[in-house]
């Protein structure tokens, strides 16, 4: 495994790869690796010749008071399990590498960053879809890997390549649980153990909605009610919002005639978790 941290070179690198016939799979991430990341290497390496991983905690997609300055990092650690996993080469950019002196070039997503954590941080996907955009023209993959829990975001991600016309695939792989259900995600280590134990409740208000759909309940109201009272139940979460809306355009709708995004935010202590949940009436 290559670990290169200069934006000349891994442009130079992958191209060199592209020419002698490899396809490339790029799975960006912050680092603070966990199954759920793995899991995206390896189907990676399961599709493609060439399996790149990216590191960069991105400082554009983070608002003034947000946890940039304390967004879980172990370069170290990371980097030994990219090589377990089988990653060819890790891409190791420093903001200045990706945002040099100069930079004011910024990517907007239109309507699908309204709501949701459009709504709740202001910025962030302007931040999310520039970087992803600046790593596509670097490593010019065949395919690129995010995960369904960051769902809003592989929309966005899925709409940029589509309206730019991008040579590329954007794969989407389910969500990583814990054995509670609770999504895997980097800022979980930041938890204490009661708010660990209280977290819980996230998943298991997602699939209480889902229960209350395959029941035969079609009111959005009723649902979004249901929800809330269970996650109420933790005197730890603070709910951020609630949302059941369209799995393609993110609107939300009165009552449910097909798929639905169960989705929601809430915070324990300082950490905000964010889930979701497809709902597909029978």
């Amino acid at each position: 495994m290559q670990t290169v941290y200069e934006v000349d070179a891994i442009q130079r690198r992958c191209e060199s790869l592209r020419r002698e016939g490899k396809t490339i799979g790029l799975v960006p991430t912050m680092g603070a690796f966990h199954e759920g990341h793995l899991s995206l290497i390896r189907s990676a390496r399961a599709e493609n010749d060439i399996v790149v991983a990216s590191i960069f905690v991105n400082p554009i997609q983070f608002a003034r008071g947000e946890d940039f300055d304390n967004y879980p990092r172990d370069l170290q650690g990371d980097l030994a399990q990219a090589e377990r996993a089988g990653v060819d080469l890790v891409f190791v950019p420093s903001a200045e590498e990706i945002y040099p002196t100069g930079f004011q070039t910024y990517l907007d997503v239109a309507e699908l960053t309204e709501g949701l954590c459009g709504a709740s941080r202001p910025g962030h996907f302007r931040g999310v879809a520039t970087v992803v955009v600046k790593l596509f023209n670097l490593v010019k993959p065949h395919r690129a890997y995010f995960g369904q829990k960051d769902y809003q975001q592989s929309l966005v991600v899925q709409r940029l390549a589509a309206d730019l016309n991008m040579d590329i695939e954007i794969v989407l792989l389910p969500t990583v649980r814990e054995s509670d259900g609770l999504a895997m995600s980097s800022r979980n280590v930041r938890l204490t153990p009661e708010e660990r134990r209280a977290a819980s409740v996230l998943y298991a208000s997602l699939r209480l909605a889902k229960e209350r759909v395959e029941a035969g309940e079609r009111s959005t109201k009723v649902l979004l009610d249901a929800v809330r009272m269970m996650i109420e139940t933790e005197p730890l979460a603070r709910i951020e919002y609630i949302a059941l809306c369209d799995p393609e355009t993110l609107k939300s709708f009165d009552r449910i005639e097909g798929s639905m995004l169960a989705a929601l935010a809430v915070r324990f202590g300082s950490t905000r978790l964010i889930d979701n949940l497809l709902i597909i009436p029978s």
